[in-house]
């Protein structure tokens, strides 16, 4: 039975309520009904504080307040509710969902906290291959025609946007169009001279557009904005020509990769366009290409798909066959090729297959059926869905995960801003149900309710997904091996600070026996550093899970796209990690939308305790003197998606001066995906 108390002040019972029925108010009954509700107040009074210090961010501070709340009203469903959201955000998954599953259990939460258990304990380790080996089905797709009006026609291939929105290149009415994650078209690009059959588009290393045109024989190389820079290539037989390019590629070195279908061959053109080499006729190790199609680059190793023979090929980039890596006769008749993670992913006539780059060994994720159909392009969004152009049935078709479709999304509020009350401002976070964020949203994508009642005037504010600006903690390792590389943490730290521009804010933690905050301050007051400035000893055994979680905790108020930075040799002693678990590191980190890179002194593999937490949290491994420099360290954690959106809305709500409990309800859609979530906050006291 819901617990419900009258709150209790001075041994006084208020006039009002400070919560509504069904959450912390009881009302008396019996004469021995008057402790408990005595009980209650101090209660109330605790839990409270509780959410306003988990609002601040609080965490730890949170989790007491709800503690001191419990042992008032030992087993109160929404004080167990609330300690769980402290124990989540605080990375203790396991906690969270002991006090989750007890209000459960007392058939708490509808069918939201369920769902909620579900998700966080299928998703305890982020699982970096996810969608690989899984299967996809069709959940929508973008519409032909507007009324009587064509929107596209025969479309071919795609490209993602990092903001969630995807190019769809139309072979039939010679154009590019830009979708937004809605299906609604933004953009339509048609070039200046008009494309003549285009076929494929890349994204370049510069930010530039590359697009194959196979009637133009050429490739047209495009500002983001679409307007066109300059032509690659001419027709003809000869170096650096072409009689109809189909599928693109880039290497590291900026070299494109086209497959010349009238020539049977892959073309090579350097980045500025001159051509370099061609590749793919008959040699005594390889028997010619008989229709090469798609095409793609992995680590400098070059893939070839042959929709004659059914099989893909390897070669290098000067290219010198290396070896088959799928036998033919394994697809019926591949298309676009591009990659994925470290796998391949193919459109090969009715399906879409991945394959194993190491391996070779594939795997259908999706089928379009028998009908008449020609998969010519597969490519993973940034939401984590398949983008599928079928030129046969003219249509693109959004394929998502099975679990997706049925379970939705992970919606989080996880701030409630009251001081200007009645104007109330959320911050919420929306990813699937592996932690991959959801981008791309717009106002019509979110309903905000109060009670199941919508809210007046919400408003979309803000996304963080654009945002361009990071805050960063630079973590550095003071354990002995790290004396003999002071020059490349001096290095580093000047690098990393000189790439922020002046922009955000930069934070340096010594991870030592004891660890210590040493700086907090802009970029620049860091271009002169020097490691021999900080304070830590070193030490044979330095405490890095407390300091990773110094340093992630600093940054919990801090720029949306946030990111530890750890300088370090790469080795751990034996007591790095003995008093968190990598499991909850990497959950605090990743449930506060912090990325963990690592920055080598060595050009070797660090040890698989710093490896995991990287891997686990979106982050990525720089070595210190790597030839590019590490400027692209800030740039690489900018990019990073994130799916935190700022709502705003005015709220109808009586506040009883600040005590009362305000609930509200957001759900987000998308297409055939929801999710939803639903909190409380107090308007400020009067």
């Amino acid at each position: 039975m819901k617990k419900t108390l009258i709150a209790v002040a001075m041994g006084v019972c208020a006039a009002v309520c400070a919560f509504p029925q069904g959450n912390l108010v009881d009302s008396f009954r019996t004469e021995e009904d008057a402790e408990r509700s005595s009980e209650a107040g101090f209660a109330e009074e605790e839990f409270r504080r509780g959410v306003q210090s988990y609002y601040r961010g609080n965490y730890n501070e949170a989790i007491l307040e709800f503690e001191k709340a419990l042992s008032f009203l030992p087993g109160e469903n929404r004080i167990l509710e609330w300690l769980g959201k402290s124990y989540y955000m605080s990375g203790i998954e396991g906690a969270a969902l002991q006090q989750w599953e007890m209000a459960r259990q007392q058939d708490w939460g509808g069918l939201l906290l369920p769902n909620k258990i579900e998700i966080v304990s299928d998703r305890r380790v982020t699982d970096t291959e996810y969608g690989f080996t899984q299967r996809y089905t069709e959940a929508d797709s973008f519409p032909r025609v507007n009324g009587k009006t064509l929107i596209y026609s025969y479309p071919i291939s795609s490209l993602p946007n990092p903001d969630g929105s995807v190019w769809i290149v139309a072979y039939g009415s010679n154009e590019l169009l830009r979708y937004n994650v809605n299906g609604v078209v933004l953009d339509r690009v048609r070039g200046l001279e008009g494309f003549d059959r285009p076929v494929d588009i890349i994204r370049l290393s510069n930010g530039n557009l590359l697009v194959s045109e196979s009637a133009g024989n050429r490739l047209s190389e495009l500002e983001p904005s679409g307007k066109l820079v300059k032509h690659i290539g001419r027709k003809g037989r000869g170096p650096g020509e072409l009689i109809g390019p189909q599928y693109l590629a880039e290497d590291s070195q900026g070299n494109i990769y086209t497959t010349d279908y009238g020539n049977n061959r892959v073309v090579v053109f350097d980045q500025d366009g001159n051509g370099l080499l061609s590749f793919g006729g008959k040699t005594d190790d390889f028997g010619g290409f008989k229709s090469p199609t798609g095409i793609a680059v992995w680590q400098d190793r070059v893939f070839v798909a042959d929709s004659v023979t059914g099989g893909v090929y390897e070669f290098d980039r000067a290219g010198n066959f290396q070896g088959i890596l799928v036998e033919d006769g394994t697809l019926k008749k591949p298309e676009s090729m591009k990659c994925w993670g470290n796998y391949l992913i193919i459109a090969d006539l009715n399906r879409v297959m991945t394959v194993d780059v190491f391996s070779g060994s594939a795997f259908e994720n999706a089928t379009t059926g028998n009908g008449p159909t020609q998969i010519t392009s597969a490519v993973p969004d940034k939401n984590g869905n398949l983008i599928v152009t079928d030129f046969k049935a003219n249509e693109i078709y959004v394929m998502s995960k099975m679990s997706e479709l049925i379970g939705g999304f992970f919606v989080q509020i996880q701030r409630v801003h009251s001081d200007s009350f009645p104007r109330v401002t959320l911050e919420l976070k929306v990813e699937n149900r592996k932690r991959q964020p959801i981008v791309g949203l717009s106002e019509g994508n979110f309903l905000i309710t109060e009670g199941k009642r919508p809210v007046a005037d919400m408003q979309l504010t803000g996304s963080a997904n654009g945002n361009t600006n990071a805050d960063i903690t630079l973590l550095i390792d003071r354990s002995y091996q790290m004396r003999d590389y002071e020059e490349q943490v001096n290095t580093a730290v000047r690098e990393v600070a000189a790439s922020m521009q002046g922009r955000g804010t930069v934070r340096i933690v010594s991870a030592a026996s004891v660890p210590t905050t040493e700086f907090t301050g802009a970029p620049a007051d860091l271009s002169n550093f020097s490691v021999r400035s900080l304070k830590a000893d070193y030490a044979a055994d330095c405490a890095i899970d407390t300091a990773m979680r110094l340093s992630a905790n600093s940054l919990i108020n801090a720029e949306q796209k946030r990111a530890v930075i750890y300088i370090t040799a790469g080795g751990v002693n034996d007591q790095a990690f003995s008093r968190y678990s990598l499991s909850d590191l990497a959950a605090f980190m990743n449930n506060n939308s912090v990325s963990f890179n690592t920055i080598l002194m060595t050009n070797a593999a660090p040890a698989s305790e710093i490896q995991y937490i990287t891997d686990n949290t979106m982050g990525d491994s720089y070595y210190v003197y790597r030839p590019e420099g590490l400027s692209a360290v800030m740039k690489d954690i900018i990019a990073l998606p994130s799916g935190v959106y700022i709502l705003s809305y005015t709220s109808s709500l009586g506040t009883d001066f600040g005590r009362r409990y305000l609930p509200v309800e957001v759900e987000a859609y998308l297409l055939s995906r929801s999710g939803r979530d639903e909190t409380g906050y107090f308007a400020p006291l009067q």
